[in-house]
């Protein structure tokens, strides 16, 4: 289990942790924050400076589920996490991928009025010989205050459970929050457990398409960037029937028929992935009145979308992309493609 102590920067996340950890039987205290100290001697300079958060490296996220898993296999019991998540696709990335590991998570926001933050905020004390660097994170604090409202206004609280420590002290905020989770008020996030593949693995998507011709992407929540409907195929079971489940358990669209083999692409292994085959199939094309009953489950898919190709380019991880720009040329052309790496073989 896994208690995540989300908030704007100076809410009190840390410090609260610290409490927190003498009120939990067998918890201990994981602060991402140390995974982005270790960037600083795990990747060059020139590639740190062309991010302007640790959370937006790619690494940095991968790391902190690593980390989390790694430490609760070694020492198992609560892990007591303190970290603003204010980015929703973030907070999907690293939940999904605990929730992969079948690591549970209870996500607890401290929402303290923004005028109390404000004052946290100036409040914090300049020591003399390091006056440039807390000046630098104080300003930091301050800057965040703006996407941390437009997280409230958007999703963040209708995901964690919040608790108000505007008047509170660590201890008090700390006991509020042992007391809710000892009373099963906080739930455990509703993302989806996909299983980490421990080998490679057969995937079946499916292609569908609006009246304009418009391919369908979806965007789940268990793993950064867009993806067609599908998913992995069940030992025993036909790639083409995979493919149709999964669509029907993605959007809610029941399709009569088979779906025709567009593409069979021999992904590589690529640390930490296994890689395997890809399968893309054509689903169709959906008239109006289909595509106006797509349903997302919440916990699986956060959005769709009809794009086109040019529109898919800038959406799709790039070998993803070359996976369906054959795909499309195959359809055109009535023939199925095999493919390795995204690429045509002779």
């Amino acid at each position: 289990m896994i208690v995540w102590i989300n908030g704007a920067f100076g809410a009190g996340k840390t410090a609260t942790a610290r409490e927190l950890i003498d009120l939990i039987p067998n918890s201990t205290l994981f602060d991402p924050e140390v995974i982005g100290a270790a960037m600083t001697h795990l990747l060059p300079p020139k590639h740190l400076a062309e991010v302007g958060d640790f959370q937006d490296l790619p690494i940095w996220r991968r790391l902190v589920i690593d980390t989390a898993a790694a430490m609760l296999a070694e020492l198992g019991g609560t892990l007591v996490v303190p970290m603003t998540l204010l980015r929703q696709e973030y907070r999907d990335e690293i939940f999904g991928g605990l929730a992969a590991r079948r690591i549970a998570v209870q996500h607890v926001l401290l929402a303290p009025a923004e005028t109390i933050l404000r004052e946290r905020i100036a409040g914090r004390e300049v020591p003399p010989d390091l006056p440039d660097g807390e000046l630098r994170q104080r300003q930091w604090a301050y800057d965040h205050i703006e996407p941390y409202r437009a997280a409230l206004a958007s999703w963040l609280t209708a995901d964690a459970h919040p608790v108000d420590s505007g008047t509170l002290t660590p201890y008090e905020t700390a006991l509020r929050i042992a007391e809710a989770c000892g009373r099963g008020e906080v739930p455990v996030c509703d993302i989806v457990q996909t299983p980490e593949p421990t080998a490679e693995t057969l995937a079946a998507g499916v292609l569908l398409f609006d009246e304009q011709d418009r391919v369908l992407l979806v965007d789940p929540t268990y793993k950064a960037g867009w993806e067609f409907p599908g998913g992995v195929v069940e030992p025993g079971e036909a790639p083409a029937r995979a493919g149709m489940r999964e669509v029907t358990e993605e959007t809610g669209i029941r399709l009569a028929d088979v779906p025709h083999l567009l593409v069979v692409d021999w992904e590589a292994p690529a640390p930490p992935g296994f890689g395997g085959l890809r399968l893309l199939y054509d689903g169709g094309r959906l008239d109006s009145a289909e595509a106006a009953r797509l349903l997302l489950p919440g916990p699986e898919l956060r959005e769709w979308r009809f794009v086109t190709e040019e529109e898919a380019a800038d959406l799709l991880p790039p070998v993803r992309y070359e996976r369906l720009r054959w795909a499309l040329r195959a359809r055109e052309r009535g023939a199925a493609l095999y493919l390795e790496r995204g690429i045509p073989t002779p």
